[in-house]
């Protein structure tokens, strides 16, 4: 995701004026924002919550935004920032799993997180610190520019003394928002400020017992029974989570921010309480949560859902991109089952933007412009599909990447893992899928004997195509044999067509599958006689069972 110099482009520019694009719809709110607020810059901003190691759902919001910051910057040349927020300083509530020693970490419970010792070998001053260096890994791996931010270097640096001290000004405002969210027992020990005891480090739950704007301190009683007065600045203090995000957004100016379906009841409280300090609420966007393979919100906690590597163990970056780019606002299913679509759509994407050159208004809408920063690169030529590979796997019995070669070049010399580095690395992914997904669940059927006769007489029609015969060449075969009951169908000029009975029957006998690729690109690259003789084993049973 390398940032492209965006091109300055009339009929581009003009096109994003009323590009029905998502991220274009939140950019032309920024724009708008910008000539109320005469602000010269405009501030994006993501959080990360460091408890845990990024995830699918940072990459998600991360990219998003950055689709937004790109689709504002064709339409204005207001300068921005993307600034990702680490909220470094939160207590450590409860002990990861995923730490190698928990008990060791015992001691340091409801301590900040760049307060509690790294426990995965030390090489970092904290467990914040470590996790907040696997987050700007992760982000420069997918090439994102950004900004980083710690919460603690922010507060006791300073950054955040002057509206610390505004937000003890408005203390019984901002207590006026929060109380009625509270439940009657919470609201008898809430406060806003939440001060790291003197004492033992914890970040404290406490109520207040004074609150003293002039001095700019608070008085709470600490963990030994003592109370202690306490100024609120210098990192001594931070805010609860919901008041911390109307701070932040009003301290750095924060124009825009997106989040989850989660956040959207609390978004008025985060508005009203930026609105108490002075500040103009960014613009937001809210996104629906993912599922799992039962309809399940996935839970970090739960481990349910799929991991960033558990995607790119199977298909490429741009997929991910893709999956992230389509309808945000719908909840989706994240599971393994989506990625061969995501890929083959992402290269249809691709293809499809060199055939809109122009089309600006077409090109905008593409996901590609958006997923590539407005700079897409040239697709590979070649056509051959992620479903026509895990075909191919399946019924080729591949091991390795070379043997899907062997019959990619017999079907086009041309092509070398070389020339074409997307679609070899598309080959190694799709054996590592159909090994792990389609294999255990392959089930051939043995045909019908109507369904032998049909079968042979594809065998036949294929026999009468030449060698290098073109996939349309022998689609028309396939379709001339499945003119016949109960396959055929009458088309509206009454003319005879075929069913898509007759290709399940296909999938179903010869790949033992519900669902395939179009036929007449399969054999193509599979081979007539290949195929031949793979009808020849279907109609003497030899392909029916588990694989």
């Amino acid at each position: 995701m390398e940032s492209p110099e965006m091109p300055a482009d009339p009929a581009l520019r003009a096109a994003a004026e009323t590009s029905k694009a998502w991220p274009f719809e939140e950019a032309r709110k920024l724009v708008a924002r910008i000539k109320r607020t005469g602000k010269q810059d405009v501030l994006f901003e993501t959080g990360y919550g460091p408890s845990g190691l990024p995830h699918i759902g940072t990459f998600g919001e991360v990219a998003r935004t950055t689709m937004v910051r790109r689709a504002f910057e064709l339409l204005c040349d207001v300068p921005t920032r993307l600034l990702c927020f680490s909220d470094d300083m939160d207590g450590m509530r409860k002990i990861p799993e995923t730490v190698p020693d928990p008990t060791a970490l015992k001691p340091y419970l409801h301590m900040p997180l760049t307060s509690v010792p790294d426990p995965f070998g030390g090489e970092y001053k904290s467990f914040g610190d470590h996790n907040n260096a696997m987050l700007r890994r992760f982000l420069d791996t997918f090439g994102f520019q950004y900004e980083f931010a710690s919460a603690t270097e922010y507060y006791k640096s300073g950054k955040f003394d002057a509206m610390l001290l505004r937000a003890l000004e408005k203390f019984d405002d901002i207590m006026g928002v929060m109380l009625p969210t509270l439940g009657e027992e919470r609201q008898a020990t809430y406060s806003p400020f939440l001060p790291i005891s003197p004492i033992s480090g914890r970040v404290l739950y406490v109520p207040m017992k004074k609150v003293d704007p002039q001095a700019g301190t608070i008085t709470f009683t600490d963990e030994d029974g003592t109370d202690v007065t306490m100024l609120v600045t210098g990192g001594r203090t931070k805010l609860q989570w919901k008041p911390d995000f109307g701070m932040r957004w009003a301290a750095l100016g924060v124009d825009f921010e997106m989040f989850g379906k989660d956040h959207q009841t609390n978004a008025p409280v985060y508005d009203s309480i930026c609105r108490i300090l002075g500040a103009e609420a960014p613009e937001h966007y809210v996104y629906e949560l993912f599922l799992d393979d039962v309809g399940q919100k996935i839970s970090k906690s739960k481990g349910n859902g799929l991991t960033i590597d558990e995607w790119l163990t199977y298909a490429d970056p741009e997929s991910l991109s893709l999956f992230m780019f389509n309808k945000p606002r719908e909840a989706k299913r994240l599971y393994f089952d989506v990625i061969p679509r995501a890929v083959d759509d992402y290269g249809a994407f691709l293809s499809a933007y060199q055939r809109q050159a122009d089309k600006p208004v077409d090109r905008l809408m593409n996901p590609v412009w958006h997923i590539h920063e407005g700079n897409p690169p040239l697709p590979e030529e070649g056509g051959i599909s992620f479903a026509l590979l895990l075909n191919l796997a399946a019924v080729a019995n591949a091991h390795d990447k070379s043997a899907l070669w062997g019959f990619i070049q017999r079907y086009q010399p041309a092509l070398t893992p070389g020339t074409h580095p997307r679609l070899d690395l598309l080959a190694k992914h799709a054996l590592r899928y159909f090994d792990d997904f389609v294999k255990p669940k392959k089930q051939y059927r043995l045909p019908t004997e109507e369904e032998v006769q049909a079968l042979n007489e594809l065998s036949a029609a294929l026999a009468t195509l030449p060698a290098h015969a073109a996939p349309d060449e022998i689609q028309q075969k396939v379709y001339d044999v499945g003119r016949r009951d109960p396959y055929k169908t009458t088309q509206k000029d009454g003319s005879v067509g075929v069913g898509q009975g007759w290709f399940n029957m296909l999938y179903q006998v010869l790949l033992g599958e519900e669902k395939g690729p179009r036929f007449g690109s399969f054999v193509a690259l599979y081979g007539l006689d290949n195929t031949r003789a793979l009808i020849g084993r279907a109609v003497r049973g030899e392909l029916a069972g588990p694989a």
